[in-house]
């Protein structure tokens, strides 16, 4: 049998896909630290419907974020005075999120700073190739979404001490 090769950091996908990812959030928390936006209240706010509000449940699976960590962000949202929340009309157990003027302001900064990256990356990456890296970032959540990756992994062969 071969010998076992051990993977290089820049050639797994969790390496590349975190190293990247951190690399866009710092970008958008540089830029938009001058206007009090994150890269993740910018997300948030870019998530809440315009006119109608957003369900509180329903933005966290949109952005893949856990609830604890939007609960953290709207609180800091609430309080900069960019949201607002309210009863739903047809369900009051249903909470809505809703844009202040100032957070609208906010949004829009923040679309802006989407915009102008993605616009950036398209200038620059010819479209086969970022339909290449879509299909490929589709299918790696949707390994991720059937949960079944170590169903073939029998962590006792790990010895891996506790």
């Amino acid at each position: 049998m071969g010998e076992k090769r051990h993977l290089k950091p820049e050639e797994s996908v969790c390496f590349c896909t975190k190293t990247t990812w951190h690399a866009i959030s710092r970008l958008y928390n540089t830029t938009g630290a001058q206007h009090d936006v994150s890269a993740s209240t910018g997300f948030v706010l870019l998530n809440i419907d315009l006119d109608n509000g957003s369900p509180a449940t329903r933005i966290a699976p949109q952005l893949g974020m856990e609830a604890r960590s939007l609960t953290r962000v709207l609180k800091s949202l609430e309080e900069k005075g960019y949201i607002y929340k309210e009863a739903d009309p047809k369900d009051g157990r249903v909470m809505r999120i809703f844009l202040t003027e100032e957070g609208r302001k906010k949004r829009e900064l923040a679309k802006i700073g989407v915009v102008a990256f993605n616009k950036a990356v398209r200038e620059i990456v010819p479209p086969e190739k970022l339909d290449i890296y879509f299909e490929v970032a589709n299918t790696i959540n949707e390994i991720i979404d059937k949960r079944s990756i170590y169903d073939k992994v029998n962590v006792n062969q790990l010895k891996i001490k506790n």
